[in-house]
Parts: structure tokens; C-alpha cells; sequence
């Protein structure tokens, strides 16, 4: 069974913002998949399909993304999902803006919902697929930067990356992870 975890906020008001684009893959999945979501009891919108006879389950965490880990845990500890078979989607300030990361592991590097994470989960060695959104300009808040939407001008560079980061999850469903980073890691 496989787990992909898209980081960012409900609520209308974040959608298509900086810090949502963990969402954005996970309903890019959805689409491809053409599955639906459903509330669950986890905190969470939870979509599920079978590849390949693997279990794949989607979630995006409804409890904003300061507080992911509450919502991933236990989803993880009900359906017994091991950790090395969790993917955490989610916007990164350090790689320029439509850049994608594959990593095994790693620290928070600042994200508080890899914070949350990590916390709850007891480790930081979960694979990861951190999308660029750049840095804000000087004097711009990095609250008001990432909870903003990307510039006309970033559009096609972000729509890239997510179309690509899903591509890289649905491979990462029946190939290694490491195989995966090595083709996606450019």
C-alpha cells in the first residue's frame, strides 16, 4: 500500500496559493485517476485506487498545514501503512519556482508542516517531493508570499512541476523511489 500525502490549507481562500501546491498534485492524481475524495474520520480528504494490484491512497490533510502530522499519523497507524511507502508533497521557499526535489529524507528546512511531520511520525526519513516556489521580493513577508497565488508569469513554470511531480509519484507506485529520483532530479 502507498501513500501520498499533498501538504497545504483548506478552504477556498488557499486555493491555487503558493503553499497549496502539495494539493495541486494530489488532485492532479485525482484527475488522472479519475477518483473522488471523501471526508474521513483521519482529518483528512482520502481518495484511494489500485495500480498495478497496489493499493494507492491520496490524502490531503484538512488540518492546515501547521498541524499535517495530526492527520497523517493516524491514517498511517489505521490502514498499517509502512513508512518507507509514504510520499509528503509540499512547496519549498529554496528551489527556484517550478524546480522539483525528490529526497529519501531529510530535516524540516523550515517548513512547518514537515515539522508537524516529523513530530508526529517519529522520524524524518519519509520521501518527500519538494516543488520550488521561490523566495518573496525584499520586504515581503514569507507568510503573505507563500498564502499568495504564483504571478501570471510562474504559471506555466508551476504547472509544469506539478504535472511532473505527479508523473513522478505514479512511477514511484510500482519503481524504487531511488530509480525515481534519479530520473526526476535534473
Amino acid at each position: 500500500m502507498k501513500l501520498f500525502v499533498g501538504l497545504g490549507n483548506p478552504g477556498k481562500e488557499y486555493e491555487q496559493t503558493r503553499h497549496n501546491v502539495g494539493f495541486m498534485v494530489i488532485d492532479e492524481l485525482a484527475k488522472r485517476w479519475n477518483i473522488s475524495f471523501q471526508t474521513a474520520k483521519f482529518n483528512g480528504m482520502i481518495a484511494s485506487h489500485i495500480i498495478s494490484g497496489e493499493k494507492v491512497i491520496l490524502c490531503k490533510p484538512l488540518t492546515y498545514m501547521n498541524l499535517s502530522g495530526e492527520c497523517v499519523r493516524p491514517l498511517i497507524d489505521y490502514y498499517r501503512i509502512d513508512i518507507n511507502d509514504v510520499v509528503v508533497i509540499y512547496d519549498d521557499l529554496d528551489l527556484p519556482v517550478g524546480k522539483i526535489r525528490l529526497r529519501m529524507k531529510g530535516s524540516a528546512g523550515g517548513h512547518n508542516g514537515i515539522k508537524s511531520l516529523i513530530h508526529h511520525l517519529g522520524t524524518q526519513e519519509f520521501k518527500r517531493i519538494r516543488i520550488g516556489i521561490g523566495r518573496p521580493a525584499s520586504g515581503e513577508k514569507v507568510i503573505d508570499y507563500v498564502l499568495g497565488r504564483f504571478h501570471e508569469e510562474e504559471s506555466g513554470a508551476i504547472m509544469e512541476a506539478i504535472l511532473r511531480s505527479a508523473d513522478a509519484c505514479e512511477k514511484a507506485v510500482t519503481e524504487p523511489f531511488l530509480q525515481v529520483m534519479n530520473e526526476f532530479n535534473v
